[in-house]
């Protein structure tokens, strides 16, 4: 007996959160989890940089603004070497057995972080993507729009809540950047959305975190032709 058509679950998909510092990536992930488990998928989460043990481990070198301060260039390599084994060990993997990857920042990131912000040649950064991510490219990238402004304060109350009390957490590499750095970034996440509006959804952070999950979910069930809730 063949199974009707509306009741085929939907092949596993591969779906990035992207944006600037406090856009409320971690969250919105997490919502659109719930949404699609009670959908009755498969879903991994996942983060960048890490994922895998040994992308964690890079991510606590990368992040930490105790290390001397080094090139885009030397940013992006330790980016994609974290990323390749990300790849290889979750991401992939998780796919091949039709589960949702939902992945908060990927290679956008890098495109954005160390080239259109940091100045590194997007022909090196491709030619870097070429090589580590190949054929793996999201399906869906949402990402996450807010004044930086906005965003920087809502990271620093974001820090302070998950300090101890008495306890200072400082920001990490990127946080710490100034202003117009992560204005930099805001233009460069809205240009890299424009050159792929195929891809690359925007959302307005600013509003209501429950009614932008719920304008998220409405705009994955339609793209996916998942039953809305």
């Amino acid at each position: 007996m063949t199974e009707s058509s509306d009741t085929v679950t939907p092949r596993g998909q591969f779906i990035t959160f992207e944006g600037g510092e406090g856009t409320g990536k971690s969250t919105q992930v997490a919502h659109l989890a719930v949404r699609l488990r009670a959908a009755g998928l498969t879903v991994t989460l996942t983060r960048e940089p890490g994922g895998s043990a040994f992308a964690e481990r890079l991510r606590a070198i990368i992040l930490d603004q105790t290390v001397a301060p080094t090139s885009p260039l030397a940013q992006a390599l330790s980016f994609y070497a974290a990323r390749a084994d990300h790849l290889d060990v979750i991401i992939r993997p998780a796919l091949a057995t039709n589960q949702w990857v939902l992945c908060d920042r990927f290679a956008d990131s890098t495109r954005v972080y160390q080239g259109a912000a940091g100045g590194l040649d997007q022909a090196a950064l491709g030619a870097l993507d070429t090589l580590v991510v190949g054929d793996t490219q999201p399906a869906l990238t949402i990402l996450l729009d807010l004044d930086p402004k906005v965003g920087l304060a809502r990271a620093d109350r974001r820090r302070q809540t998950a300090a101890t009390p008495g306890a200072f957490l400082r920001a990490d590499t990127f946080e710490g950047r100034h202003l117009e750095f992560h204005q930099r970034l805001r233009d460069g996440f809205l240009a890299l959305a424009k050159s792929e509006p195929h891809r690359i959804a925007i959302f307005d952070a600013f509003q209501n975190e429950l009614v932008l999950a719920d304008q998220i979910w409405r705009h994955v069930s339609a793209r996916f032709r998942l039953a809305a809730s």
